[in-house]
This record gives structure tokens, sequence and C-alpha cells, in this order.
């Protein structure tokens, strides 16, 4: 009797648990997603994509998730028409070949109970390599407007790009190395 109360306890305790995980949707107009590279040692060229979508399964309690973010390759805008048309070439993303990529990251780190680091994998050009972003703010509130839980933060790595076959200008002298900021809010669903 007392080993069935024990085992009936430990089994309500992981329904509770796993009960806590929330989905999250993407919002994208407070989604952010830009990159930034080293032009000549001089100046910095930006660029974003304005095009994303994606979900996160988060809880909090349990200290684990799961984020999915795809992006939609045609929607890169650097201000510039021309600098856009450049980035879409098969000098950079090849847009027509690849018109996606993808973030999925599932090893969360915490500190207390902000989110630190978000590791997992980008997909870009047909290739796959391990990526960590790590977050420069995290929170969640209670959206007045929404009335709904919205988390997100500002996270952000730096990438070689040639893991993902983007090479154009190493001879030049560009750098290898892209920022990749992504500033996100998700609301829960």
């Amino acid at each position: 009797m007392k080993k069935a109360l024990i085992l009936a306890s430990l089994l309500a305790l992981g329904a509770a648990a796993h009960a806590e995980t929330a989905t999250y949707a993407i919002d994208p107009t407070h989604t952010y997603a830009t990159f930034e590279i080293l032009h000549f040692g001089t100046s910095t060229n930006r660029a974003r994509f304005e095009k994303k979508e994606g979900t996160v399964q988060f809880d909090r309690a349990a200290k684990t998730g799961k984020v999915e973010i795809n992006f939609d390759m045609s929607g890169i805008s650097s201000g510039s028409t021309a600098f856009d048309k450049h980035l879409s070439s098969k000098d950079f993303f090849d847009v027509a070949t690849f018109p996606t990529a993808k973030f999925v990251g599932d090893k969360f780190s915490f500190s207390g109970d902000k989110v630190t680091t978000v590791a997992g994998e980008l997909t870009l050009k047909g290739k796959t390599a391990p990526v960590t972003l790590k977050a420069n703010n995290f929170n969640c509130y209670q959206s007045p407007m929404l009335k709904r839980e919205v988390c997100g933060g500002d996270f952000e790595t730096v990438i070689d790009r040639t893991q993902w076959g983007v090479d154009y200008g190493l001879a030049y002298g560009f750098s290898k190395d892209v920022k990749i900021i992504i500033q996100v809010e998700a609301v829960k669903q």
C-alpha cells in the first residue's frame, strides 16, 4: 500500500512537471534577427531577416525548452537594394537554391530563473552546424495589451560563416566571423 502511494505521488509529480511546459509563438513584430560583418576592417555591414516565424516550448520549473525559428531568406534587408541582391546571390546565401534557414535550440542554460544560453543547430545553405546563443537579457511578463504572458530577450553569437559555405570576399580580406543578434519575444499560446 505504501509503495503504491509513493509510486502514485511520483507519477503525479512527473505529470505536473510535464504540464508546466508551455508553447509560445514568435511575435514577428517584436522579433528581429540581424547580422553584421566587418568590411575591410573599416566599417560594419549590417542586414536583417525580415520574414521569420517560429515557436518556443518552455518549462521554467524544469528549466528546459526548445526553440525553432525559420527564416525566409528572400526577406534579407540591408537598406540597400543592390546589397540585398548580392546577399541573395550565389556569392552569399544563394536564396534561389536555399530559400529558408532554421535555428533549432534545445539546450537551455539558466542562472536562477533567467535563461543565459540556448545551444542548438543552425541550418543555412543546406548545411547544419552547432551554434550557442548567449542571452544578454531574458524576461517574462504579462502583456497588458495581449492579456497573455510574453517571454523573450536579446541573444547573440559569433559564427564562422565558412562552416556554411559562405566564403565570398575572404580573398579580399573580409572577415569570416559574423555576429548574429536576435531580439525575440514570444507569446504564450
